[in-house]
């Protein structure tokens, strides 16, 4: 992964951001965009991307590959996604550890499997056909999960770990992912830290969250709060990391608060050791 561009710091391109993405584009260092919002895409939609390309850096992320299926990758996806890495030429692309169809079917949401050998090889083999079919670095990240399977063999890091290894791909590690599952299921994220191969750290996702009774959520929608600046300063500095999305959906705030989460992040991520938050 040493090998890979220090894009910096970015957020996850949606529609209501686009003016005020190019207004401050001069603070915006990257922008993810959602892959499959430009698979079978109309003139319009094909247009905003060809304009995003020449003023940005852009990183495409999957939402649907299903590399957790054990029935293998739907070819007529991975082709559209094959031709839009293409298209872009990116530093790398991303999808997530998890399954969203079964049977054939769609389950609607990003679903976890068991930490076990055989799911790790299902990994491994949907990957290594995604990698054959995309010339590009695939890195791969984490999810929440509302269930812990009792037939896991293995914790979640070691999960990951054994298939970054075993498929050499980068690691997209959603730090508000880690902390939320880290309080739900009653973890210490830094010993999860511990088992992961930092090297392999490419790209960081982060955002807030709330609590709905009692348990934490990533809904997208909030503010990046102290414990989650924590375990960014921590992972930047254990890992050489290349880039930092933030990820914002909904509840949008004035764009100007927007900036100021990516100010934080800028300072943390060229000084992770900085004792306390910088002042924007």
């Amino acid at each position: 992964m040493k090998s890979l561009p220090k894009l910096g710091i970015g957020i996850g391109f949606r529609e209501q951001f686009r003016a005020d993405v190019f207004l401050h584009q001069n603070k915006i260092d990257f922008l993810e965009i959602t892959a499959d919002h430009y698979f079978d895409a109309n003139r319009k939609k094909l247009e905003e991307l060809e304009l995003l390309k020449q003023h940005f850096p852009l990183i495409p992320h999957g939402l649907d590959l299903s590399l957790g299926s054990a029935e293998g990758v739907d070819a007529h996806y991975l082709e559209k996604f094959a031709d839009l890495v293409e298209k872009l030429n990116p530093a790398w692309f991303s999808e997530h550890l998890c399954f969203t169809k079964s049977g054939g079917r769609q389950i609607g949401h990003l679903a976890p499997v068991p930490y076990t050998d055989e799911a790790v090889k299902v990994f491994v083999s949907n990957i290594t056909r995604v990698k054959a079919k995309i010339n590009a670095p695939l890195i791969l990240e984490n999810i929440t999960y509302n269930v812990r399977f009792p037939s896991s063999e293995m914790s979640e890091a070691k999960f990951i770990t054994k298939i970054l290894e075993e498929t050499d791909c980068g690691l997209l590690l959603d730090i508000t992912n880690l902390y939320i599952n880290s309080v739900n299921h009653r973890f210490d994220w830094r010993v999860f830290l511990d088992e992961l191969p930092s090297e392999r750290i490419v790209q960081l996702h982060f955002v807030g969250l709330h609590k709905h009774e009692k348990r934490l959520i990533d809904a997208h929608a909030h503010k990046t709060g102290d414990e989650i600046w924590e375990v960014f300063r921590e992972v930047c500095q254990r890992a050489d990391v290349k880039g930092a999305i933030l990820e914002r959906d909904e509840n949008l705030p004035p764009f100007t608060e927007i900036l100021e989460e990516i100010e934080t992040a800028k300072s943390l991520f060229k000084n992770p050791n900085l004792k306390e938050l910088p002042a924007v």
